[in-house]
């Protein structure tokens, strides 16, 4: 199962819902299929999975993979993980388990699923040497069609939903989804004086100064479908395929760059390397001598999603009042610095760098 040193509860989720097939899961898979049993299958915090085994109507095997919750919160969850995972398979359906169903059981009551086809997974994390060109080639494929930041659908990190309102602008979906997730963090940690002081700093300095540049200058920034949270747990390889698998979206229409943001995180398995490898098929984003910050930025609010998850675990919530700090430090002048050093500079030819 998961890493008990960031949660160590039980799943609320009863383990006998996956022991047999229920037949409102049946019913949602398609005709004619032949079902041979039920085995766990997966890790997650917070729901049940499992691997169904079926074959179709000519015989060949169709596994299917099942992830089961409960109450409200999980029907919300289900429906919510069919459409982003719908969304994502609808433009890189190389690297996306084809979404089946989703639905309620017949036999337990408030019970939901959501199924998908079965990948058989490596216990490797997608090589560096397709990846990174295969999410670059999502971000090209994945522009929106109506030039809108954040998407109408609301998903789901852990139990916790996450807040991208569509806007025009890449730094107000970013900064109302920020707020919120403040917010929600300080439901589950509790107030902090410097806390709030640091966010005020945040928002009134930092992301203006970061995210602002991106779409002035007459510099425009392409909304893009990403997955939401790449990181090594929701990243594989298909062992029959060879060809890697993300799985568990929280999509949404954002600066590409964003997708890279639990990469800068020396804890994951995909760091730096996979970021330098990425833009190679996928250029910085101008300003680029801000590329790193923008990460950071982007970073922080993962650390911050992860803090509003875990009660009384306040790892995360130290790693983003560093992080803040930081930022803090290198632009205390917020937007209104960057607009008179680029003055004060202006007719200085040297070329910045990453």
């Amino acid at each position: 199962m998961g890493d008990k040193s960031v949660c160590d509860k039980e799943i609320a989720v009863p383990a006998a819902v996956i022991q047999y097939i229920d037949e409102g899961v049946k019913e949602k898979l398609p005709e004619g299929t032949q079902f041979h049993g039920i085995t766990p299958s997966g890790a997650s915090y917070w729901a049940r999975t499992s691997k169904i085994d079926a074959t179709n109507e000519a015989g060949e095997d169709t596994p299917f993979f099942i992830k089961v919750q409960q109450a409200e919160i999980g029907k919300k969850m289900v429906s919510s993980e069919y459409e982003a995972m719908k969304a994502l398979y609808s433009v890189m359906p190389e690297i996306v388990a084809e979404p089946i169903a989703w639905g309620a059981y017949r036999e337990e009551s408030d019970i939901w699923f959501y199924v998908c086809r079965y990948c058989e997974l490596s216990d490797d994390i997608p090589d560096l040497s397709d990846f990174p060109a295969l999410l670059a080639e999502m971000h090209r494929r994945g522009a929106s069609e109506k030039g809108e930041f954040g998407l109408d659908l609301l998903t789901y990190g852990g139990r916790n939903p996450h807040y991208f309102p569509p806007t025009n602008s890449w730094e107000e979906t970013f900064s109302k989804c920020l707020q919120r997730t403040f917010d929600m963090e300080e439901e589950t940690q509790g107030p902090d004086e410097e806390m709030h002081r640091l966010r005020d700093g945040l928002m009134t300095k930092v992301i203006p100064r970061l995210l602002r540049p991106l779409e002035t200058e007459g510099r425009k920034l392409i909304p893009t479908l990403v997955h939401g949270n790449i990181w090594d747990g929701n990243a594989s390889v298909d062992v029959n395929t060879g060809l890697p698998i993300i799985f568990d979206a929280t999509p949404l229409y954002a600066h590409n760059e964003y997708e890279m943001a639990p990469w800068w995180a020396p804890r994951h398995k995909m760091t730096g390397a996979y970021i330098a490898e990425y833009i190679k098929h996928y250029p910085v984003s101008e300003p680029a001598e801000d590329f790193k910050d923008r990460g950071a930025l982007y970073g922080l609010r993962f650390d911050l999603h992860a803090s509003s998850l875990y009660t009384g675990n306040l790892r995360h919530r130290y790693i983003v009042m560093d992080t803040i700090r930081d930022l803090l430090n290198k632009y205390p002048l917020g937007y209104e610095g960057y607009l008179k050093e680029k003055v004060s500079t202006a007719g200085n030819d040297a070329h910045p760098h990453i």
